[in-house]
């Protein structure tokens, strides 16, 4: 991951590298807060029982826009502060829940700079829990040429994810 004495560049990132894994150990108030978060009140994520008895799943469980915020934790831990989110993707397999623990794991598919001068990652990352996968995301990322580049100046025509 990406630290503040040493910013990720595009220069340092070659085509299938992988990125570093990210584990979480997901707990009900994972899954609660992170539907309050994205003020999804619907029972099946912070009401067991419900989830249970009406939904016939195993416990309540995390909800897509909480699994986007992860995906995109997971990309920005990677890159670092100027990393820029541009285009992100991903299917649901399977259900979190609490008690499970997330893996993230993800590698370089292709680099690439497009006629703006703006450099790209494509990644693919997958989410799992032990040996089931749950989720399988492609993202594209904006990486700083140099140190004294930054993907969040670019606006308009010189933004094209």
């Amino acid at each position: 991951m990406a630290d503040a004495q040493q910013e990720l560049v595009f220069g340092d990132v070659n085509e299938g590298q992988s990125l570093p894994d990210l584990s979480y150990d997901v707990t009900a108030s994972t899954v609660v807060l992170g539907a309050l978060a994205s003020r999804d009140f619907r029972p099946m994520h912070h009401d067991r029982d419900f989830a249970q008895k009406r939904n016939g799943t195993q416990d309540i469980f995390l909800n897509t826009p909480n699994q986007a915020a992860w995906f995109e934790r997971y990309l920005t831990d990677w890159t670092g502060p100027k990393g820029r989110l541009g285009r992100i993707k991903f299917r649901m397999k399977n259900s979190v829940f609490p008690g499970d623990t997330m893996t993230f794991v993800g590698k370089v598919d292709k680099l690439s700079t497009d006629d703006q001068g703006c450099h790209w990652a494509d990644l693919s990352v997958n989410l799992s829990v032990g040996d089931r996968t749950v989720t399988d995301c492609t993202a594209r990322v904006a990486l700083p040429a140099d140190g004294s580049d930054n993907p969040w100046a670019r606006k308009g025509d010189d933004w094209k994810p």
